[in-house]
């Protein structure tokens, strides 16, 4: 007989989202997509910022149907007095709050830990910043792309001598969303023994320094800075990307050492395979442009294909830098269902990826694409049991 469905892990636990753009949504998705019921606030009239970044179609973006699926969107001013009393009032009933305003600002309105824990002694409150709850930087403004040069992984992108370039998305705020659900599962594992909340401070420097490997070590024993190493990994060897014929490029990650002899012999130099010096990769990194050399002068002669191909066959990792075009068809994104669509209202199916981490017995659900602005409102109202002349009141005067 086929196992008992079983329920999604987060089915019973509520999420109120206080905030805008990337990190905060972008951690409640995660959690909306197994099972929490997220209530998000937006400002009236305007909404999420993020409903009009990038490529919009049909008025919204399309960003907006992977970073609010599975969430409930409200339409409440949370800089009116009415507003605030019904955040208390969500805070009350909420398991988790997740916000990421500037420090200060949720103090401004008695949305606070203080506050809201008062009224609810369970609850988890995730605040996410560029600098943290503490320390001297708390009280500046922070995006993710300032989070990652603080960080140190700004430096260490680009060519060396030339000037560092972005990772091409708004990586500091992916991994601080990251953190506060980490954080936030944490904190709901230690609430089941002692009944009670906490806060979850992430910042979004804290969360890229926290990738950074062994940067700070290196530098404490060595006084040695690392650099940037362009597209290749110093002091991993060989670890790069190398010309083809016809002007494309192959990744090649030979920096194991019996995958370095397999290597070796796939591009016809049994003399290194040999060589002791070698063998091991202390000793190749001092080698490093002359055993990239002979890689390229072997990759430069073939096409993509042929060298990756011979490479697979060696059992050498190795691939090339996808665009959205390859993800969109490659057969193992299909096979694993990383690619997902869903229908437009407009009727019209749209790609977006899929659920992650993958999860054997409770995976997680896709959902529709994020909610129009205030299309739950009055679903929300109905379950704080607000009365219909206040809701005509609060709705006369904007703040709903």
């Amino acid at each position: 007989m086929p196992a008992p469905e079983r329920e999604l892990p987060l089915k019973s636990i509520k999420v109120l989202e206080l905030g805008q753009l990337i990190a905060g949504p972008f951690a409640t998705k995660l959690l909306g997509e197994f099972g929490a019921d997220v209530i998000k606030i937006e400002p009236p009239g305007t909404g999420d910022p993020l409903r009009k970044w990038r490529i919009l179609e049909e008025g919204t973006s399309l960003w907006w149907h992977v970073q609010t699926r599975n969430k409930r969107s409200v339409a409440l001013d949370l800089r009116s007095e009415e507003g605030q009393a019904l955040v208390r009032q969500l805070a009350r009933e909420a398991d988790v709050v997740v916000e990421n305003f500037r420090p200060g600002t949720l103090e401004g309105w008695g949305l606070d830990w203080e506050a809201l824990s008062a009224l609810n002694p369970a609850l988890i409150m995730v605040h996410i910043s560029g600098y943290g709850q503490t320390g001297p930087y708390r009280d500046k403004p922070g995006f993710g792309v300032i989070g990652e040069a603080m960080g140190g992984l700004r430096y260490l992108t680009g060519q060396p001598g030339e000037p560092s370039v972005r990772v091409g998305v708004s990586i500091g705020d992916s991994l601080s969303a990251l953190y506060a659900v980490i954080g936030t599962l944490l904190a709901l594992q230690e609430r089941q023994k002692s009944g009670l909340g906490q806060e979850i401070d992430v910042a979004l420097y804290e969360s890229v320094f926290a990738m950074m490997e062994s940067l700070l070590p290196e530098f404490d024993a060595t006084g040695q800075v690392r650099e940037p190493g362009g597209s290749a990994l110093p002091g991993i060897t060989p670890s790069n990307a190398y010309r083809c014929e016809g002007g494309d490029f192959v990744l090649i990650a030979g920096n194991g050492d019996s995958i370095f002899k397999r290597l070796m012999g796939v591009i016809g130099r049994e003399d290194l395979a040999g060589d002791p010096a070698l063998a091991h990769n202390d000793g190749r990194s001092l080698h490093a442009d002359m055993i990239d050399a002979a890689i390229e002068a072997w990759t430069q002669t073939r096409t993509r294909e042929v060298i990756l191909k011979a490479l697979d066959e060696a059992r050498v990792p190795a691939g090339y830098p996808y665009t959205a075009k390859d993800i969109a068809a490659d057969p193992h994104y299909l096979a694993r269902e990383m690619i997902q669509t869903f229908t437009r209202e407009s009727g019209e199916p749209l790609k977006v990826p899929g659920v992650l981490p993958k999860l054997s017995a409770t995976p997680g659900r896709l959902g529709n694409g994020g909610p129009k602005l205030g299309q739950h409102t009055e679903e929300v109202l109905d379950e704080l049991e607000i009365d219909h002349a206040t809701r005509a009141k609060l709705r006369q005067a904007g703040i709903i």
